[in-house]
């Protein structure tokens, strides 16, 4: 397992799938607020077209810090294609706020803030470019990011989202409450799901915390991905919630994954409410399921260490699928100028550019053998080096119509069965994959 002391870069806990509803504008740094545009009726001369656009990244401090880097390097170099950096306005969520503004026209030509999740409605809203139809397109996005972008392709077997970052979900833990508990920090043990069971009863036990582990019990869609379905990739090798057009999590192996945090919280190991504060530093709970974005909440405050994701054998860590929790890049139909935007988004994705993202947020470049690309970062910050190592093995959501929906089908049937134990997961889950197999063939 992974000690680690490093001082790390500067990221921050990121933000999932929320924001402001208004896009606020910040003095002093070039970051102004949006403004509408109608769509460019004329996709193919825009295809072709250079000049000024605009682009929106997330709006923590750290990306916007990467953002305002980017676009003053480009502007150095391009005052006739100047950019203009906005941030991303979010409502009930960012994937809402994004729909809203391609019914609206609102759009920006450039955007860094690309849920998977919410891609494949956008394509079909006729919202995104197709980033395989540039010169070079296909073979840009499979060169940086290798094996996995084949997961972000859309049906039509062409890339509307170039995979930017990722972070990779893998499971921290504070080093000092494993010790009060009998566990060995250094080699915890705990990575089939008896193990990782075992482990987590003895911190409760033993009174080292109140609860074992923590992850956010609450109903939104976007909670599974942090608690059930890293599990689910773990245990079968990256096989997504959605498959060929129908549901995965009805398998023995959903099941499974299902059951074993049903046994978490039935044991009382993970609190059935929410967390109001950062519960690993407080050491109200002993483990976290996490990103590198939350190496930051960590460093300085307590000893910690990373592990995998316990699977039902307890399978070595080079053979581990995760969730990759990544966040990409698109083009919008809005831009007037795709040409210039395209240019921008090969600019923002090169090597330097990826080093200044990892300085500023912590967040890992989806980028082939990142760990030997930019092997300087992780020797001076060694703390990242599990995320890097683990970020060659990710899988996201599935690439389908309606998928935010159908995650949260999902996480209703899951919080009543697993989480409050209203209805078994043996009984809930295949009721509930028949009800999503019945949306997808829709």
């Amino acid at each position: 397992m992974t000690s680690l002391h490093a001082t790390p870069a500067r990221p921050t806990r990121r933000a999932v799938a929320r924001g402001m509803l208004a896009l606020a504008g910040l003095a002093g740094t070039g970051v102004t607020s949006a403004c509408s545009r109608p769509v460019v009726a004329d996709q193919a001369a825009a295809r072709e077209s250079r000049g000024p656009i605009t682009i929106w990244t997330s709006n923590n401090e750290q990306e916007l810090a990467w953002g305002k880097a980017v676009t003053e390097a480009w502007n150095a170099d391009h005052p006739d294609e100047a950019v203009t950096l906005q941030e991303v306005p979010a409502g009930a969520s960012t994937e809402e706020a994004i729909t809203a503004a391609i019914v609206a026209g609102t759009t920006p030509d450039l955007l860094f803030a690309v849920s998977p999740a919410a891609t494949t409605d956008w394509v079909r809203q006729g919202g995104l470019v197709n980033l395989s139809s540039f010169d070079g397109g296909t073979e840009y996005i499979e060169d940086r990011v290798g094996e996995v972008a084949r997961g972000y392709v859309h049906e039509d077997g062409a890339y509307y989202q170039l995979p930017w970052k990722s972070n990779p979900v893998m499971i921290m833990y504070n080093r000092e409450l494993f010790e009060l508990a009998g566990i060995d920090p250094d080699d915890p043990g705990m990575d089939s799901y008896d193990s990782f069971l075992a482990g987590a009863q003895k911190i409760v036990d033993s009174g080292a915390s109140p609860s074992a582990i923590w992850p956010a019990p609450t109903a939104e869609f976007f909670e599974s991905w942090f608690d059930y379905y890293p599990l689910l990739l773990a245990q079968t090798g990256g096989i997504r919630l959605i498959e060929d057009g129908s549901a995965t999590f009805a398998s023995p192996e959903g099941i499974s994954a299902g059951e074993f945090w049903e046994q978490i919280y039935a044991r009382g190991l993970a609190p059935r409410e929410t967390s109001t504060d950062n519960a690993m530093a407080v050491g109200s709970t002993a483990m976290q399921i996490a990103g590198p974005w939350a190496i930051a909440s960590y460093d300085g405050t307590l000893d910690y260490g990373i592990m995998p994701v316990p699977t039902p054998d307890g399978a070595p860590p080079e053979e581990i699928t995760t969730f990759a929790d990544a966040k990409n890049a698109s083009i919008f139909t809005s831009s007037q100028n795709q040409l210039t935007a395209w240019d921008v988004l090969r600019f923002a994705t090169d090597i330097d550019q990826d080093r200044t993202l990892l300085d500023l947020t912590g967040q890992m470049p989806m980028r082939a053998n990142l760990l030997e690309v930019l092997p300087q970062f992780f020797d001076e910050n060694p703390a990242y080096r599990a995320f890097a190592d683990q970020s060659a093995r990710v899988a996201d959501v599935p690439n389908i119509a309606g998928s935010i929906d159908i995650w949260q089908r999902f996480r209703d049937a899951y919080v009543a069965s697993a989480i409050l134990g209203k209805r078994s997961v043996s009984e809930e889950f295949p009721s509930v994959a028949h009800d999503i197999d019945l949306l997808v063939g829709a």
